[in-house]
Formats: structure tokens, sequence, C-alpha cells
């Protein structure tokens, strides 16, 4: 059996193939096949920006961070997944 690097590291960290916003709510898709779901009010700039700009998320870097280029924001999945959220629930 042959691993590469990579292979290596996609079973490790948890890996973005998918995002889309639905009510205010990001969901991301993984590469083991979960879902997981975050309110945007979680994070500071994501609390404070429209449904518009939140639609336009980005997955970056192989599946590792999401992107909000317009709100100049980054979130890493790991991060997400492992729930270091910025703000407690309202």
């Amino acid at each position: 059996m042959n691993t590469s690097t990579v292979d290596l590291w996609t079973s490790v960290e948890p890996v973005a193939l998918r995002v889309w916003v639905e009510k205010r709510t990001i969901y991301v898709e993984l590469h083991d096949g979960r879902v997981v779901g975050f309110p945007a009010d979680r994070f500071r700039i994501l609390a404070k920006a429209t449904e518009e700009q939140l639609a336009k998320v980005r997955i970056e870097l192989n599946g590792y961070a999401l992107r909000w280029e317009e709100l100049d924001e980054d979130l890493t999945v790991p991060g997400v997944v492992a729930g270091r959220f910025e703000l407690a629930p309202k």
C-alpha cells in the first residue's frame, strides 16, 4: 500500500469538500462524509454580515479553510469542527 503525505494529512485533519449557507447557518461537508453546521453569529465578523455576504464563502487551502473575501474573514475547518467559536451562543 502506498500512502502519500496528502492522504495521511486528510485522514487526520478534517477537510472541507463543500460549503453552503442556509438561514445564517454555515454548513460544511467534510471529506469523511460528515456535515457540520454552525451559526454565523458565533463569530464577530460573520455576525455582522448580511446573508448575501455570508453566501460568498469559498473553500481555500485544499479544504483546510473557509474564506469570505469581502469580509476579510478566514476560519479553519479543524477549528470549526472542534467548536472553537469566538462568541457564546445567544
